[in-house]
């Protein structure tokens, strides 16, 4: 009888250390790895303990050493992209596991707050414009595929991902659990480089730029961290508990980039946002052993939204400013995307236009389309111009008259070949030296300038578009691209 306990002891012993071998998320069946690149794959062991990992496209063999907490990450060459199915086979610590179904392709991490974990599907009262088109398109099982992470918040930093189905490709009963913008943007990209795209969604409505930092970053920004501080607060407003729960597990799986949409719950705090936001993107950067600190970070600019208190508009020009601030971070504009029917509601229908946006920056800046149009046009200055020949509405050139007054013109950038239209303009104001706003009747764009006109203002000194809580406009670039809403004033 002894010796059967002994025996079942040391049974129960190594099969206990055999099972210490497993993978931890994003690392997974299905998986997409990034292409061309040292992939991490990671998982957890008993400390000490080697780790072999083979993946089949090469027959190679890769090793890795279970850290004291028992982590362990092991980095494979990519191939190149393709839709050729791989496995990979993780061996150690009395364990075999072969991960099965993995794709190399793109890979991009999606997070920020509602605007970004809105799936599919919708959310309550706010639906996703055109649903049953979306899921029902042929399947692309091997085209796009997603992690969705749902959300986990946390006091200290979680060691993996525990609120997950794991990777799952597109197709009709998957599709509307996905993100949104995370499905449009993965879409696109595959459309124009026919080639799978994985995308790492992890998002959390109503979160603050702080939720997403770590609980010391907040600290030095003068925050209150003390547990009694934070568990007052509503759950989605809580400081660094997101990047705690669901940020850390994922760090360091290999990606492009980050694509993000949040800003609604700082607004009222611009002047914050903007030292917190540059450095969320430094820490993030970190996070993935970014050393140049040059990953590609894709911005969404907050829709307009009638409920902001007046003070939506600062917070988009905020969003702006940081894109300026950080090199090889860009935003798209969104202040089209709306319609009147939209204004209480923050989550707006059309996703598909916002990941198509974000789609353009990333194939025009890091994969080389450079004919894909991808800057918004933008205003930088107000000034005065002589008139044109004296001829209400007549173009430069069109002949002599009487000397005009000086007309107020705007500088335009990124507006090469112009812009979609000059009357039935909506979103743009205009006031003279009386401080009175009234509606632009119409506009000329001429050579990078833009001339508004209105019938109630002879000697415009300052002009809005798009600057208020909900103020959607109209104007694009000849390409499609919004005009970014600004607010300017003559300089005298």
């Amino acid at each position: 009888m002894k010796k059967l306990l002994l025996i079942a002891t040391l049974l129960f012993t190594c099969l206990s250390v055999h099972a210490e071998l497993r993978l931890k998320y994003p690392t997974g069946d299905h998986m997409v790895l990034q292409q061309q690149a040292q992939a991490a794959v990671f998982g957890f062991a008993t400390p000490g303990a080697n780790i072999t990992v083979t993946p089949s496209w090469d027959g190679q063999t890769y090793t890795a050493k279970a850290d004291a907490k028992g982590h362990w990450t092991a980095y494979v060459p990519t191939p190149e992209a393709s839709y050729k199915v791989y496995t990979v086979n993780v061996k150690g610590d009395g364990g075999n596991i072969t991960i099965q179904d993995v794709l190399i392709g793109e890979v991009w991490m999606a997070s920020g707050q509602s605007n970004m974990e809105m799936p599919i599907k919708g959310f309550d009262n706010c639906p996703v414009k055109g649903y049953n088109e979306i899921i029902t398109q042929a399947p692309a099982r091997d085209k796009i595929r997603m992690l969705y992470v749902r959300t986990v918040q946390a006091d200290e930093p979680q060691e993996e991902v525990t609120n997950t189905d794991g990777w799952y490709g597109a197709d009709p009963n998957s599709i509307p659990e996905m993100s949104a913008v995370g499905y449009f943007f993965a879409r696109k990209l595959n459309e124009v480089l026919d080639i799978p795209v994985g995308v790492v969604a992890f998002a959390r409505g109503g979160a603050r730029v702080e939720g997403w930092l770590p609980k010391e970053t907040v600290a030095a920004f003068g925050e209150d961290v003390s547990t009694e501080a934070v568990k007052q607060r509503m759950d989605m407003l809580r400081p660094y508990e997101m990047y705690n729960g669901m940020q850390v597990p994922l760090q360091g799986y290999t990606a492009r980039g980050f694509i993000w949409y949040q800003g609604c719950s700082n607004v009222g705090h611009e002047d914050e946002f903007v030292p917190r936001m540059v450095e969320l993107v430094r820490q993030w950067r970190s996070d993935w052993k970014d050393v140049g600190n040059k990953m590609p970070f894709y911005m969404v600019e907050i829709t307009p939204y009638s409920n902001h208190n007046g003070t939506g508009a600062a917070l988009r020009k905020a969003q702006h400013d940081v894109a300026k601030l950080v090199e090889n971070c860009d935003i798209i504009c969104t202040n089209d995307l709306v319609a009147p029917y939209e204004a209480a509601n923050i989550h707006p229908c059309d996703k598909e236009s916002v990941g198509n946006r974000l789609a353009y920056l990333a194939l025009n800046r890091d994969y080389g389309f450079t004919r894909i149009a991808c800057d918004a046009p933008e205003a930088v200055s107000l000034g005065k111009m002589q008139g044109f020949g004296g001829r209400p509405g007549a173009r430069p050139g069109a002949g002599a008259g009487a000397a005009a007054p000086a007309m107020t013109r705007i500088e335009i950038v990124n507006c090469p070949h112009g812009l979609d239209r000059t009357e039935e303009i909506e979103g743009m104001e205009v006031c003279g030296p009386d401080g009175v706003w009234h509606k632009v009747d119409r506009i000329m764009y001429f050579r990078g300038s833009l001339i508004p006109m209105s019938q109630e203002v002879t000697d415009i000194r300052e002009v809005r578009y798009g600057w208020a809580d909900f103020m959607p406009g109209n104007i694009h670039s000849v390409e499609g691209l919004p005009l970014v809403p600004f607010w300017l004033k003559l300089e005298e």
